[in-house]
């Protein structure tokens, strides 16, 4: 099962698509940043977000999604736009089909680290080693989104256990 994981924003939004083998063992296909023109309007970068992840789910095909949920910040302004960028992916992937499974940030960090007051630099090290790559992902948003899609997998696959599927 291949499952994209999305870490919003509206300057640069983090994607990692991961894939669960038959045997059990995952692997990273993708990761990296979508990025929006600063200089751009944000309807204008709105749409870049939203035409960059549609490139995206065609390109992997994912069956299932997973998204940060937002957490507060103390800039009202970023908030904002992080929110609507966050709006228009769920949206895309909403229209593509998928399921989408949402996590906070505590969540993700007990997933990946087992301790929800992790650092990024201790997530980028999990993340590393989960999918063996040869040096740490970057940048943070990135390695969020490849956090962000195992925490979503994990959570699948207790679904799974526990509904006998």
């Amino acid at each position: 099962m291949i499952v994209l994981g999305i870490d919003p924003g509206i300057a640069t939004t983090g994607f990692g698509v991961i894939r669960e083998e038959s045997d059990g063992r995952v692997s990273a296909l993708s990761y990296g940043v979508l990025v929006t023109p600063k200089d751009d309007s944000l309807p204008q970068r709105l749409l870049s977000l939203r035409q960059q992840l549609n490139a995206l789910i065609e390109q992997w095909r994912p069956a299932e999604s997973a998204v940060e949920a937002l957490f507060f910040a103390t800039n009202l302004k970023t908030a904002m736009a992080v929110g609507q960028a966050r709006g228009v992916v769920l949206v895309t992937l909403q229209e593509a089909g998928l399921p989408i499974g949402e996590y906070t940030p505590l969540e993700v960090k007990q997933a990946i680290t087992g301790y929800g007051q992790a650092d990024k630099r201790q997530m980028q090290i999990m993340v590393q080693m989960l999918f063996a790559l040869e040096s740490l992902p970057r940048p943070d948003d990135a390695a969020d989104a490849l956090a962000v899609a195992f925490t979503h997998l994990q959570a699948s696959r207790y679904s799974r256990l526990e509904t006998g599927a």
